[in-house]
Order: structure tokens, then sequence, then C-alpha cells
């Protein structure tokens, strides 16, 4: 599984705060009530929404920043800077399609649920990762297989 960034981290805590002040699933109530759902649809909208304002402001600065600096050094450490930049907006432009993609699992009622298993991946999962798609032992066997195959 690929590390979330800081950045993506942060824009999902902010997503989860913003969320936070009127529901939290819990263990407590029936998996993937309608309560849930709508929850998690709510969650993945804003934080697909706050990584295209951190495009939108990525772009903008493109635009309005200096192209070329006059000193070599200045200039390999804005291209470093900017490199990394994209890098990051590449990232993100990936995780809006699995965020689109569990948006497409709750419409289809399978979202929360094992792609692998078809077991519940657990309510403390799906906060911390909105767009996992399988249990954590499923993941972990997953990694390990990909390993295996990488060693071949």
């Amino acid at each position: 599984m690929a590390a979330a960034t800081s950045d993506e981290i942060d824009i999902l805590e902010k997503a989860k705060r913003k969320l936070e002040a009127d529901y939290v699933p819990s263990d407590d109530e029936a998996y993937m009530s309608e309560r849930q759902r709508n929850y998690f649809r709510m969650l993945l909208l804003e934080w697909k929404r706050s990584i295209h304002n951190a495009a939108d402001q990525t772009l903008q600065s493109l635009q309005n920043g200096p192209i070329r600096e006059p000193d070599l050094n200045d200039r390999a450490s804005s291209e470093t800077d900017w490199s990394i930049e994209l890098r990051t907006r590449d990232r993100q432009r990936k995780l809006i399609a699995k965020i689109d993609s569990a948006l497409r699992r709750i419409d289809e009622g399978e979202y929360g649920y094992c792609e692998v298993t078809g077991d519940p991946i657990g309510i403390k999962r799906l906060i911390a990762r909105p767009v996992a798609t399988m249990t954590v032992e499923a993941q972990e066997a997953h990694e390990r297989q990909e390993k295996i195959s990488r060693d071949d």
C-alpha cells in the first residue's frame, strides 16, 4: 500500500473535522447504515473538493510565480520545489480516481466491504482511509504477494 503524503493526511483531517461536529460513525450502530454511508459520502466529497482547491492553488502559483530565477542555484531550487509540488498533485489526481471509485461503491451498496473476502472493512479503518477496499488482513496478504512477485 502506498504511503499517504502529509498533504493528503492534512487535507483528509480537515475534511473530517468539518464533518465531526455533526456525527462520527461508531461500532455501536448497524454497519454501513444509511447514516454511515452518508457520512462517508460527505467525507469523500469534502476530501475531493479540498484536493481540487489545492490543485487550483498550485496552478495559480505556477501561472503567477517567477519562471526563471537569475541565479542558477535559485533556479535549481525552484525547479526542485515545483517538481515535488507537481508529483504531489499527480498523486492527488490518482487519489481522486480512488475517491470516485469509493463514491460509486457507496451508490452500489458495496462500500465498506472487502473486495477480496466480502468481510466488513471496519469503521476505524474507513475513517483512517476512506478509500480502503480491503480489510487489513487482506491488504497485508496482497502486499506479501506483491513482494514475492517482485522478488521473482
